[in-house]
C-alpha cells in the first residue's frame, strides 16, 4: 500500500491554490450544484482563486475537512469530498461528495468514499457514517448502496429547489458493515 488516501481510481489530497479552475467549472452546472448543496450566485475567477488559496492553508477542524478528489489515471481534480458532523463521543460522522459533470459515471465517487471510510473507520475509530441525498439524486444514492450503506429513512418535502420541495433519503453504514464488504489492508 502506498497511502491510505489512495484508492484504485482516485487519490484524496489537500486542495491546492491552482485547483481553482476545476472548481469554477464544476459550479457551472446548476443541476450538479443542486444535488451537492444548493445553487450559489456566480463568483468571479478572483473569488475562486481566493477560495482555493484559503482552502489550501486551512487546518482541519478536528475530524472535519475538505479534500480534492484527484483521478489516478489523468492526475486532474475530478471533485471534492468533505466530512461533516464529526462526533467522536458518539462515534459518528457524515460526508458530502461532488464529482464534476465531465468526470461522472467512472467510479470516482465510490472509490473516494471507500477511501474516506477506510480512514475514518479503520484509523480514527469512528463507528458510523450517515449521509443524506435528495430523493431524485439516484447518482448519489446508488453508489452509496453499492458500498454498503442502507436506506434508513426519508424526510418528506424536506429540501426546496427547482421550484418545489423534495424528499431527502437518509443512509447509514457502520464500521462492521463496511469492513464486511471492504476488508482493511493487512499490516
Amino acid at each position: 500500500m502506498t497511502s491510505i488516501w489512495t484508492g484504485s481510481k482516485v487519490r484524496l489530497r489537500g486542495i491546492e491554490p491552482e485547483d481553482w479552475p476545476a472548481f469554477q467549472r464544476f459550479d457551472d452546472h446548476t443541476a450538479d450544484m443542486r444535488t451537492v448543496d444548493r445553487v450559489y450566485p456566480p463568483r468571479s475567477a478572483a473569488g475562486y482563486r481566493q477560495w482555493a488559496a484559503e482552502e489550501a492553508t486551512r487546518a482541519p477542524d478536528g475530524d472535519e475537512f475538505r479534500l480534492a478528489v484527484e483521478s489516478l489515471s489523468e492526475r486532474v481534480v475530478v471533485g471534492a469530498l468533505s466530512t461533516t458532523g464529526a462526533d467522536r463521543r458518539a462515534g459518528r460522522f457524515g460526508h458530502g461528495i461532488g464529482i464534476g459533470r465531465e468526470h461522472q459515471r467512472r467510479g470516482y465517487a465510490t472509490d473516494a468514499v471507500v477511501v474516506l471510510l477506510t480512514s475514518m473507520f479503520g484509523e480514527l475509530r469512528y463507528h458510523r457514517c450517515e449521509v443524506s441525498a435528495l430523493a431524485f439524486n439516484e447518482a448519489s444514492i446508488a453508489p452509496h448502496r453499492k458500498i454498503g450503506f442502507r436506506v434508513e429513512g426519508r424526510l418528506r418535502d424536506h429540501e426546496y429547489c427547482a421550484g418545489r420541495h423534495h424528499d431527502v433519503v437518509l443512509l447509514g453504514i457502520t464500521a462492521d458493515e463496511f469492513a464486511e464488504r471492504h476488508p482493511y489492508a493487512p499490516l
